[in-house]
């Protein structure tokens, strides 16, 4: 049984990239992999391996300056959700591309799982899900309003043309596990919007701890693991994933005449050249290549 550990914490880090070494080599040993970005914001990840293992990783990152109250989101897999382990040195945690976000001063009002309905069914609240389209087109909360956008990235932009529709509401944001939202609140705050909230722990908090019958979410919730998405109780869900363009796919999905394991689906056939679907079938070839030889 393997453990994931999901994880991130907004902290700074004046030289990140001397805190690579140790970390990757602590990773190896303990036979956890994974992703873990480093960027001076702080740190972001998904890692999965034994427990020993992710109990050792988890004590030093949180042994990192400013990482003491690091928190961490756990589930469990019968197969190895990662294949290797990787430590990169970003310029953000999460891309939004805003030089003067910074949720380590600031950020909106934690609601907690058990509180999240009554906020969000409130005739005053809008409840704006900050993923991506593909995130949201296989669940969300019932009500919420989808920006449609292809990367956090295009958030702040997203907001500018549409701000005012929000004058007389309080805004309740969410996402996967919290660190959008971090920054998202902050963002905000910075521009003159006082009654912001978002969703302690993000949805993956939600579907483990409410339950099902009390659940206001429609869906299943995609995760950047090997799981693809899970459901209420972090069940791992029905979904496939597309390795031509990273989306989630149902299994029906594989029968249509666009897919191609490993090069393409309905959502990207159209999307990518000829030459990209020759490299993906390349790629694919030696992937297959390196599990036969054992190195899968």
């Amino acid at each position: 049984m393997y453990t994931i550990a999901a994880l991130y914490h907004f902290t700074r880090f004046e030289d990140p990239a001397a805190l690579k070494p140790a970390l990757l080599d602590l990773c190896v040993s303990q036979d956890v992999k994974g992703t873990l970005l480093l960027a001076q914001e702080g740190v972001n990840g998904t890692i999965a391996g034994p427990r020993a293992g992710i109990d050792a990783v988890i004590a030093h990152l949180r042994g990192l300056p400013g990482c003491k109250e690091l928190e961490w989101k756990e589930a469990t897999s019968e197969t190895p959700p990662f294949p290797r382990m990787k430590v990169r040195i970003k310029r953000e945690i999460v891309t939004m591309g805003q030089p003067d976000v910074d949720p380590a001063s600031k950020v909106g009002n934690y609601v907690d799982p058990a509180d999240w309905n009554e906020l969000i069914t409130s005739p005053d609240v809008a409840v704006i899900d900050t993923r991506n389209d593909y995130e949201v087109a296989i669940g969300t909360f019932e009500g919420a309003i989808d920006p449609e956008t292809k990367s956090f990235g295009e958030f702040p932009a997203w907001w500018e043309k549409n701000k005012d529709r929000f004058h007389n509401k309080r805004i309740a944001m969410f996402c996967t596990g919290g660190i959008r939202c971090e920054k998202s609140t902050n963002y905000l705050l910075g521009q003159g919007v006082e009654d912001v909230y978002h969703l302690k722990g993000g949805i993956l908090k939600y579907l483990e701890e409410v339950p099902e019958e009390e659940s206001t979410w429609d869906g299943d919730c995609f995760v950047f693991d090997a799981r693809v998405s899970v459901g209420h109780g972090l069940k791992e869900g029905p979904h496939l994933l597309c390795h031509g363009c990273r989306q989630p796919i149902l299994p029906q999905d594989t029968h249509r005449p666009e897919y191609e394991h490993g090069v393409s689906c309905h959502n990207c056939f159209d999307k990518t050249s000829d030459w990209d679907k020759e490299r993906f079938r390349e790629r694919q070839k030696q992937i297959k290549l390196a599990e036969a030889r054992g190195q899968g």
